[in-house]
């Protein structure tokens, strides 16, 4: 590449400047490959300088659109008049003015007359050209959406490295803050479990990072073959014809690649490193400990929502930040749910509501097709503006006839009876009990907007679990 195709070139895609913008910051690139550039960062920034953006559709740069135009209109001439010579019949040196369609070549007249042409088709070399550009570009498209695809899926890898880096954070600090209450004896304790926690962050870390690495190669192969076929697109029609094959055949090799697969369980399993952390310890220090029998998820929670960092309770607040789409957060807004499901058995669970004015409690199983599309398993009660509701996939929603307000609501799950209840902890006082089948596996279901904490109750420990059914 000569040094003035170096200047008159885009920082992203190496090619002359094609609809040029400039930024801010006064660097250019072209209108595509910014918005492409953009559609998988989270801010507006220069590809450069990472100086951000204030503008979304910057302005053309007019002066610099006009000085590629004239750069390649005199690359043009000079290929056109290189072309007279160039493109001539070996055997016969006569101008290639057909395309033969049985050898896929371009010929010359005498050529089309000669023996070894008896009986063949023949197209005008401009006709042929179109045909075959046609039929490389649909080729080419699959690979265009791939890339893309890849584009965005590292894209969504890179903010899970960031929140895995976030969680491991956040977690050591909760680990930190709830062990050096216990003293000295628990300071090998807190230097195992810390150890845990960093040896998953270093696991699941290199292995989205491999991950990244390999969808790197692969978005490096892919924009390789893509762009080396675009060339060829611009190519003048002899160039073009007699590197065709060539052409398809590279981009047909990529054909084969399958799609990335969403990463489940890449995220640090924070459950496992602060669920019922107290109790375990307790186990060995044999001390006062809290048990919670419903652990919260915070994998799974809506973003609006935090959770306590002991993962007994909810509430409502401001998006703190950018959350990746891993397959485990619920699709509800404003809800998370607990880290076990069940699939069988008596479970029951006790919730402190308050006095929150707007949540609900239930379960909540797998999609179901139902009526040619996926239906929602999920069975709650709702409590807005003063009135109890329950609602299920299976009833119609209706009014619960409870006059006085509960600050505190049991769960009971009998999943093998096909019973799941709620009742007043304090009165012992039936609310509603939704009768079902059940046939998968539910998972405990909370939904607030509200700042006031929802707070699973802990549960009376002694030498055994005792879970109040």
């Amino acid at each position: 590449m000569s040094s003035r195709s170096h200047d008159l070139s885009c920082p992203i895609c190496h090619e002359i400047f094609t609809d040029p913008v400039v930024l801010s910051c006064s660097h250019s690139f072209c209108r595509a490959c910014l918005q492409d550039w953009w559609r998988v960062k989270t801010t507006l920034e220069c590809p450069f300088c990472k100086r951000k953006s204030s503008k979304r559709d910057p302005p053309r740069n007019l002066a610099l659109k006009n000085l590629c135009e004239a750069f390649l209109q005199e690359e043009k001439e000079q290929k056109a008049s290189a072309a007279g010579s160039e493109h001539l019949c070996r055997l016969h040196s006569e101008k290639l003015k057909i395309f033969c369609l049985d050898h896929q070549e371009p010929v010359c007249l005498v050529c089309r007359d000669s023996k070894t042409h008896v009986n063949h088709r023949f197209r005008p070399i401009d006709e042929a050209a179109q045909d075959h550009r046609e039929e490389l570009q649909k080729s080419l498209k699959p690979l265009q959406e791939k890339l893309t695809l890849l584009q965005q899926f590292k894209g969504n890898c890179d903010q899970t490295v960031k929140v895995i880096g976030v969680q491991a954070q956040e977690t050591e600090q909760q680990i930190r803050e709830q062990i050096q209450k216990l003293h000295l004896f628990l300071q090998q304790e807190e230097k195992v479990r810390v150890a845990a926690l960093r040896n998953e962050e270093e696991q699941k870390t290199q292995m989205m990072r491999k991950k990244m690495a390999a969808l790197s190669t692969d978005i490096a192969a892919l924009s390789v073959t893509i762009r080396a076929a675009e060339k060829e697109l611009r190519a003048e029609d002899i160039s073009f014809l007699q590197n065709y094959k060539t052409a398809v055949r590279r981009v047909q090799q990529h054909h084969i690649q399958d799609d990335p697969e969403p990463i489940s369980g890449a995220l640090i399993d924070v459950v496992k490193h602060l669920g019922n952390l107290t109790y375990n310890i307790w186990k060995k220090m044999k001390q006062i400990v809290s048990y919670s029998p419903l652990l919260l998820d915070p994998n799974t929670a809506d973003p609006e929502l935090i959770v306590s960092d002991d993962l007994s309770g909810v509430r409502s607040g401001e998006k703190r930040r950018q959350l990746p789409s891993n397959p485990e957060r619920t699709k509800f807004s404003c809800s998370v749910l607990g880290s076990e499901g069940f699939s069988s058995g008596a479970h029951s669970w006790s919730v402190d509501v308050g006095k929150n004015q707007d949540w609900e409690l239930g379960v909540l199983g797998q999609d179901l097709q139902m009526n040619g599309r996926l239906q929602s398993q999920l069975w709650r009660i709702l409590f807005s503006e003063g009135t109890f509701t329950a609602f299920s996939a299976s009833e119609h929603e209706k009014v619960l006839p409870v006059k006085k307000m509960a600050k505190k609501i049991r769960v009971l799950l009998d999943f093998d009876r096909g019973k799941l209840s709620f009742s007043d902890y304090d009165t012992d006082t039936n609310i509603h009990t939704f009768t079902h089948n059940f046939t998968n596996t539910l998972f405990p279901y909370i939904y607030t907007e509200n700042p006031l904490p929802l707070k699973i109750l802990p549960v009376k420990v002694t030498v055994t679990v005792e879970k109040h059914i």
